[in-house]
């Protein structure tokens, strides 16, 4: 479901035979990027499609495409292969005269999904009832809609990657003496535990339930409320799936995303976000192996481009969404660009979602 007051890409007047040839369609799509030099900029997430990454000027994790975004100086079209919140944060942080676009208004995500504005609005109405709201900031992770990130950003908080969440913990507490943290409990519990800050004051935040199902002591008490959602994608990963993999494989490193459980992150030999992730294939030395727990289009790619390393998958986990995202209709986007409709949000939203991501952008 697009959010509402948020246009974004209508399919052009004529759309893409699903049988032309791939390689045609990418020689054109070239050919149309060469075209306007400069003046294009396509940025492709980690979780894309091989094909896709590899037309991209940019490629990283949400982090790394949002600082793209806002460092397109001379772009006037900006085409972003990823999911909706990752757009609309892209449209927040760049020029108002730049136009960007999506070429699959359906690539959603579930997750940002799971913290929607009257659920976020109601948790901190409880809050501001019990005097507790003027000393907690919202820590809102990238992956939210831009809604979200905008009540985040009027509220004194700041949005969070699961490359920098940690800092971003650190700058909150700064702040205030608590953080509610949305929409995945996961992301927010690993960081709780590597920063060792005691269990009985990290407490999950189920919005279905009045005080999301806490006690007035455990709301008073909490350093960090967890909002109850997570990555279907992430949540896939278990302890059988990371102890037949070290059967599997004899001296395989295990590395998992953020998202997944504390369980697997707990028997994994490290976690990092897909770019931290990358660099470690690419660093680790020929023969190396790896068994790896996020996305599976970014650990064939890592085979694919480290061939003289072992990378497998922990297990297979699809995120259908951001598959969403093809040639074809990557191909008709870039086709049409100059009619085609530009993703837009409204300018209340984008001025308070911009405090929140500005505020990460500045942090170290």
């Amino acid at each position: 479901m697009i959010p509402a007051g948020m246009m974004t890409d209508i399919a052009p007047r004529t759309t893409t035979p699903h049988d032309m040839d791939e390689a045609e369609v990418v020689a054109r799509i070239r050919e149309i990027k060469a075209e306007y030099g400069q003046r294009m900029v396509m940025l492709g997430h980690h979780y894309q499609r091989r094909e896709i990454v590899e037309l991209a000027d940019f490629r990283g994790d949400s982090f790394e495409l949002c600082r793209a975004a806002s460092r397109q100086d001379e772009a006037e079209y900006i085409i972003f292969c990823g999911v909706r919140f990752m757009v609309e944060s892209a449209r927040v942080l760049a020029r108002p005269d730049q136009k960007v676009f999506h070429p699959n208004a359906r690539a959603g995500c579930p997750m940002a999904d799971m913290a929607s504005s009257p659920m976020v609005e109601a948790a901190w109405a409880d809050l501001e009832e019990r005097g507790l709201a003027a000393g907690t900031i919202p820590v809102t992770y990238m992956n939210s809609d831009a809604e979200l990130k905008a009540f985040t950003g009027r509220n004194g908080g700041v949005v969070c990657t699961s490359s920098n969440a940690s800092r971003v913990f650190d700058w909150a507490f700064e702040q205030g003496e608590r953080i509610i943290f949305y929409p995945d409990e996961h992301l927010g519990r690993n960081v709780a535990n590597s920063q060792n800050l005691p269990r009985d004051q990290v407490v999950l935040y189920d919005p279905r339930y009045p005080l999301g199902g806490l006690t007035e002591d455990q709301l008073a008490n909490a350093k960090v409320l967890l909002w109850k959602g997570f990555c279907h994608v992430h949540t896939h990963f278990t302890t059988t799936h990371v102890d037949e993999a070290r059967a599997k494989w004899p001296g395989v490193t295990v590395m998992a995303h953020p998202e997944c459980t504390e369980e697997v992150i707990g028997a994994a030999d490290f976690a990092g976000s897909t770019s931290q992730m990358c660099k470690k294939v690419a660093d680790a030395p020929a023969g190396a192996k790896f068994a790896i727990g996020t996305e599976i289009n970014m650990i064939h790619r890592l085979a694919f481009e480290h061939t003289d390393k072992e990378v497998h998958t922990l297990s297979r986990s699809l995120c259908p969404n951001m598959y969403r995202v093809n040639l074809y209709n990557l191909y008709d986007t870039v086709r049409d660009i100059e009619d085609a409709e530009q993703v837009t949000l409204p300018d209340s939203v984008m001025r308070d979602a911009k405090l929140a991501l500005d505020r990460m952008l500045a942090l170290p």
